[in-house]
C-alpha cells in the first residue's frame, strides 16, 4: 500500500459561517462586552467566547467538554479569529460566571434586537415550561442562592427520582421564534411564571399590543385579573377541574359551528378522514380567594374535536379491556390460594380499579358461602360509561379577545398555534441537544442552559429564514432522498451545511471552501450568504 503526504488541510467548516452572520446581525457579543466586560489583558471578550459557545451548539452539540478540540476540527479560528487553546474549560467557566448575574438582561436585549433586525411580528406570543433532569445530587447548601435551584419537581420524562431545572420560552406566531427565554427553579410552578412573563415581554414588544396563548396553567383567578389589568389578551385551556362534565353533555353538538380549519397532519388526508373542529360560545366566571374580591368575567370557546373524541374513546376501551381482564382473572381466582377471603378479593378489586381508572364505573359484588369462600360478581355500569361517552371531545378554551376582535372560530385557529413552543422544545432536547450537562453548580447551569436558550433562536431565525426566502408554499427539494418537496426545519439546513469545509490555504494559495452538493449552495443563496460574504473566509 502506497501512502501519499499532502500538503493540503481541511477543516470542518458547517454552518459556521451563517452561525457567525446571524450572531453579528444579533450583536450577542457586543451585547455581552457591554454588560460583562472582562480584563484589558485577556485575550479574547467574553462575549466572543458566548459566541463561540452558541456556534458550538449550532454545529457538533456535546456536552461542555474539550470545546477546544471541537475548535481545532473546525474552522473556528478562521470563522471568529479565535485560537482553540484558548477555549480551554477554564475560560469556558469564566465566561459563564461572567454573564449568569446578566442572563436576563443579555436574552432580553437580544430578543429586542432580534424584532427590529429580522423584521418579526410579535402580535402573537406562545408561553410554555419545560423540565431537564440533571444526573448529580446538586446538595441544597452548595447552591448559590441567587440563581434558579436545582430541586424534585414535576419531571416532563417522569424521572422522579432526579433533581431538575426549568426553562420557559415564550415564542412568536411569525417563524417560532424563541425572543423570551428565562431558567426557571427546579420546583418552581408554572402558574406563578405568567405575570412576571406577561412584563418581560411588554417590555420586549414595546408599545405594540400582543396575545399570549399558553396552557392551562396560566388559568388562575390571580394571572388573569394581572393580564386583564395589563389590557394584555389571551387564549388558554381552561383547566378540566373548572368546567363540570355536566356542561358538556348538556351541549348541542349540531347547534355548534364548523370550524375552517385543517391540522397539517391531515394535509394529505381525504375529507371524510379528516378531523373536524365545532365550535360554541358562552361566558366563564372567575373568584377570588376572597369573598371580597371582584369578579372576573371571560369568553369560553366550547371546542369539540373529533380526533380527541376517538382518541378518548379508544383509551376508556383500552382501560376497560384491561380492567375486565383483571376482573376475570380475579372472580377465577376467589376463594384459591392468593384470595381466600373476601377482605383480599376486596383489596385486589380496589387495586384493579385504581390502576386501570374503572372506579366511577364499576359495580362489584363479594359473596361468600357457607364454607366461607369469597366469590365476585361484578359489571361495568352503562349509564355511567355513557355519561362519560356525551362528553368525549369536548374541551373549553378561555380568552378576554372580543367577539369583533375574533370570532370563535378564530380564537380556536390562534390556540392551533401553541404546537410551536413544543416543536422549539424538541429542537432544544433533541438537535441542541441541552443534556447531558456537566457543570457542578447551579450558577454556570443557568448560564449555560442561557447559551444554549440563544442557540435555539439562532437555529429558529435560520428556519424562518430559508422559508421566507422560499415564499409561496415554502417547499423545496433536495433535503430528502426521492426529491420529494418539504418545509425545510432548522434540523436538515444544519445537517446539510454541516458537510462544507475550508480546505486551508498558505501564501501562494488562498483558502477555499469546498462545496460538495448543490442543495448547500441553494440554501446558503437562500440565507442571502456568498462564499465571498465578509464573514466567509476569501477564496
Amino acid at each position: 500500500m502506497n501512502c501519499v503526504v499532502s500538503a493540503v488541510v481541511e477543516k470542518r467548516l458547517g454552518a459556521l459561517p451563517v452561525a457567525a452572520e446571524f450572531l453579528r446581525r444579533l450583536d450577542l457579543a457586543g451585547t455581552v462586552d457591554r454588560l460583562c466586560p472582562g480584563r484589558d489583558i485577556a485575550h479574547v471578550t467574553h462575549g466572543a467566547v458566548i459566541e463561540t459557545l452558541v456556534a458550538n451548539r449550532l454545529t457538533a452539540p456535546a456536552p461542555l467538554w474539550r470545546v477546544d478540540d471541537w475548535a481545532r476540527e473546525w474552522a473556528v479560528e478562521d470563522v471568529f479569529g479565535i485560537e482553540p487553546e484558548l477555549l480551554n474549560d477554564d475560560r469556558l467557566g469564566r465566561a459563564l460566571d461572567a454573564v449568569a448575574p446578566h442572563l436576563q438582561e443579555i436574552t432580553d436585549s437580544v430578543g429586542a434586537r432580534a424584532i427590529g433586525e429580522f423584521g418579526i411580528d410579535v402580535s402573537t406570543f406562545h408561553w410554555d415550561m419545560t423540565s431537564m433532569s440533571l444526573h448529580g445530587a446538586y446538595p441544597a447548601d452548595d447552591q448559590d442562592e441567587d440563581y434558579p435551584q436545582v430541586r424534585h419537581g414535576h419531571p416532563k420524562d417522569r424521572r422522579y427520582d432526579l433533581k431538575q431545572i426549568q426553562t420557559g420560552l415564550a415564542v412568536t406566531g411569525d417563524g417560532g421564534i424563541p425572543l423570551l427565554s428565562r431558567v426557571i427553579d427546579g420546583g418552581a410552578a408554572e402558574i406563578s411564571q405568567i405575570t412576571s412573563t406577561m412584563n418581560s415581554l411588554r417590555a420586549i414588544a414595546g408599545p405594540k399590543e400582543f396575545l399570549l396563548i399558553a396552557d392551562s396553567k396560566l388559568v388562575s383567578y390571580h394571572n388573569v385579573t394581572a393580564l386583564i389589568a395589563a389590557r394584555t389578551a389571551f387564549i388558554a385551556p381552561a383547566p378540566a377541574s373548572m368546567v363540570d362534565d355536566a356542561v358538556y353533555a348538556a351541549l348541542d353538538l349540531d347547534a355548534a359551528t364548523v370550524v375552517d380549519y385543517v391540522p397539517a397532519r391531515d394535509e394529505n388526508t381525504p375529507d371524510d378522514r379528516r378531523e373536524t373542529y365545532r365550535v360554541l360560545e358562552d361566558t366563564h366566571v372567575l373568584t377570588g380567594p376572597r369573598k371580597r374580591d371582584p369578579k372576573a368575567e371571560v369568553r369560553r370557546i366550547l371546542v369539540h374535536s373529533t380526533g380527541n373524541a376517538k382518541g378518548q374513546q379508544r383509551a376508556r376501551e383500552k382501560r376497560l379491556a384491561k380492567a375486565r381482564e383483571d376482573l376475570e382473572k380475579l372472580q377465577r381466582g376467589a376463594g384459591g390460594r392468593y384470595y381466600n377471603t373476601a377482605e383480599k378479593v376486596t383489596a385486589r378489586i380496589g387495586v384493579i380499579a385504581k390502576t386501570r381508572r374503572v372506579t366511577d364505573c364499576l359495580r362489584t359484588t363479594v359473596t361468600t358461602d357457607t364454607a366461607g369462600r369469597p366469590a365476585l360478581h361484578w359489571h361495568f355500569d352503562q349509564a355511567v360509561l355513557d355519561a362519560e361517552a356525551a362528553v368525549d371531545g369536548w374541551y373549553a378554551l378561555l380568552t378576554t379577545l372580543t367577539p369583533e376582535q375574533a370570532d370563535a372560530a378564530e380564537v380556536l385557529r390562534r390556540h392551533k398555534g401553541q404546537g410551536a413552543v413544543e416543536r422549539r422544545y424538541g429542537n432544544f432536547k433533541g438537535p441542541l441537544a441541552v443534556t447531558p450537562i456537566f457543570v457542578q453548580d447551579n450558577k454556570r447551569l443557568a448560564a449555560l442552559v442561557t447559551v444554549i436558550c440563544l442557540a435555539l433562536l439562532v437555529f429558529c431565525l435560520i428556519e424562518r429564514q430559508v422559508r421566507r426566502a422560499l415564499g409561496g408554499d415554502q417547499k423545496m427539494q433536495g433535503l430528502y432522498p426521492g426529491n420529494q418537496r418539504v418545509r425545510p426545519t432548522g434540523r436538515m439546513i444544519l445537517y446539510h451545511l454541516s458537510g462544507l469545509r475550508l480546505r486551508v490555504g498558505h501564501a501562494t494559495d488562498p483558502p477555499t471552501i469546498v462545496i460538495s452538493r448543490g442543495v448547500q449552495l441553494h440554501l446558503l443563496d437562500l440565507l442571502g450568504l456568498e462564499p465571498t460574504h465578509p464573514r466567509w473566509p476569501e477564496t
